[in-house]
């Protein structure tokens, strides 16, 4: 074979491998494809698949069939009761109609930038006409539903199919909070106060009830102890009125040692009595009279 042979076959091949390029692409199962000539849609291709195009004339957007998020930033939303919120959302969406998407936002960028502004617009409205108590409860499955419906049905305008909207997050604004958090802490301080003015109001009843039972009980102690005491100086004296009703000299006697006890006890003890004092008389002898002048045993002073 010829060079000019082999040149020509290799410009055919070059060329053949160009228009084939420009002529099959092929459509991935995550994807959809749109064809345009010249700008304008001509067909959408959602088989996956090997697929054939005019060459040079025709070209091919391609957008995923799969489930896209959609994450805004935090806004600040007013709800019923006047209170603000900053409301962390995001949005869940498939492209569901590649035609009408390419015809109204063209690319998934413009598309986000909508979606923003609905989402905004949906959640103002629909916070606006609940209390914040309603949304930090049960009912905000509901809530955040009624936002996906009103997203959704503004949505199909684009070739989007809005399959949820979630509210993440829904904190008070930093300031807010640190207001709360003080009033809270100076509430809790009041509240502890009042429970220890409580506390110290019952303790002092309780220690009055205390000292008036404690004065009732020792009054009472005492009364008793008098009347056992009287009782028992009345039972003595009896003892010792009918003991010397008995043995009227060995009572003498008796009381006599007793005394000369309690008063002999000390080292020291010094007595200034008359020699003839009673007080001493059974020193003298066991009868206890004092002894006749001259007789025996009869002493002239004291010992």
């Amino acid at each position: 074979m010829s060079r000019s042979l082999l040149i020509a076959v290799a410009i055919l091949l070059v060329v053949v491998g160009v228009f084939a390029m420009s002529s099959l692409f092929i459509v991935d199962q995550t994807e959809e494809a749109l064809v345009l000539q010249f700008g304008q849609p001509r067909r959408v291709i959602r088989s996956p698949g090997l697929q054939v195009k005019r060459p040079f004339i025709e070209n091919v957007i391609f957008y995923e069939n799969r489930l896209l998020d959609f994450e805004p930033p935090p806004e600040e939303v007013i709800v019923s009761d006047q209170k603000r919120l900053v409301v962390d959302t995001y949005t869940r969406y498939r492209i569901a109609d590649p035609l009408l998407f390419y015809q109204t936002v063209s690319t998934e960028a413009a598309v986000r930038a909508r979606l923003n502004a609905m989402v905004s617009g949906s959640l103002r409205r629909v916070l606006g006409n609940v209390t914040l108590s309603a949304l930090l409860s049960h009912q905000r499955s509901a809530i955040m539903g009624q936002i996906r419906d009103e997203v959704s049905e503004q949505g199909k305008s684009f070739g989007i199919n809005v399959v949820d909207v979630r509210i993440r997050r829904a904190d008070l604004p930093e300031e807010n909070s640190q207001a709360i958090y003080a009033r809270m802490v100076s509430e809790r301080q009041q509240q502890a106060a009042q429970y220890r003015g409580e506390g110290a109001e019952a303790a002092q009843t309780v220690r009055a009830n205390a000292d008036r039972e404690r004065t009732v009980i020792l009054a009472e102690a005492q009364r008793d102890a008098q009347r056992v005491r009287g009782e028992g100086d009345a039972q003595s004296i009896k003892t010792y009125a009918d003991a010397f009703g008995q043995d009227k000299e060995f009572f003498t006697f008796y009381r006599s040692m007793q005394a000369y006890r309690d008063a002999l006890n000390g080292h020291s003890t010094s007595f200034v009595l008359t020699p003839d004092s009673g007080f001493f008389r059974y020193f003298e002898n066991l009868d206890g009279v004092a002894a006749k002048p001259g007789s025996p045993g009869a002493s002239g002073g004291s010992r």
